[in-house]
């Protein structure tokens, strides 16, 4: 896809593709690392956005950028930037 050029203050956020049989939308788990307060283990977080995809370029497994949008849908927030 190509570069968006945006002038939101979104976020833009890396995740990997875990689903897109649903129409120009794909699901990304975005990963983060948390540090435990008391035991000092870091910890992996993972959330899952759904995701504007036009024209149903992304394939599961596919690592992606994504970047906040104005809400699309009732739980679609984020766009399509680049597949890698």
């Amino acid at each position: 896809m190509t570069t968006v050029e945006k002038t939101s203050n979104g976020r833009v956020l890396r995740g990997k593709v875990v689903a897109s049989k649903m129409t120009d939308t794909i699901t990304v788990a975005v990963e983060r690392y948390v540090k435990h307060p008391k035991y000092k283990k870091y910890l992996r977080r993972t959330k899952k956005f759904l995701v504007h995809d036009k024209g149903n370029t992304a394939k599961v497994g596919d690592t992606v950028d994504i970047i906040e949008v104005r809400p699309i849908s009732k739980r679609k927030s984020f766009e399509l930037v680049t597949t890698k």
